[in-house]
């Protein structure tokens, strides 16, 4: 049995307009992260991004049928998604994947802003 189920949505930034990161941040931070914390399934989600390279949104569900349900889903609405809107392009890459296992430290999960948010 694995951790969990994944799924990575990811936008090129290349040719994203200037100030898009910032935008990416206030998003997430503002709107985004309070959108995912009741979805159905979803152990957690995380944002990174490169900037200036990409962004991507890295789901984990606890089983596989929420993550392909969600995954179904999003690619009907993947080009109007907030995301495309921002960086004014679709995903590049939307790729589910296996979690084999995941490790807790001794910092633990914090949520809330990275430190490109403050």
């Amino acid at each position: 049995m694995n951790a969990g189920y994944g799924l990575t949505v990811r936008w090129s930034l290349t040719d994203a307009p200037e100030g898009v990161a910032d935008e990416l941040r206030e998003y997430v931070v503002g709107t985004s992260m309070a959108n995912f914390m009741f979805l159905d399934g979803l152990a957690f989600k995380t944002w990174r991004m490169r900037e200036g390279q990409w962004f991507e949104g890295t789901y984990v569900f606890g089983d596989a049928k929420d993550r392909d349900d969600f995954r179904e889903d999003f690619l009907t609405k993947a080009e109007d998604s907030a995301g495309s809107k921002i960086i004014g392009s679709a995903p590049v890459e939307i790729e589910p994947f296996e979690v084999v296992a995941i490790a807790e430290g001794p910092a633990q999960f914090r949520r809330g802003p990275g430190p490109g948010s403050a």
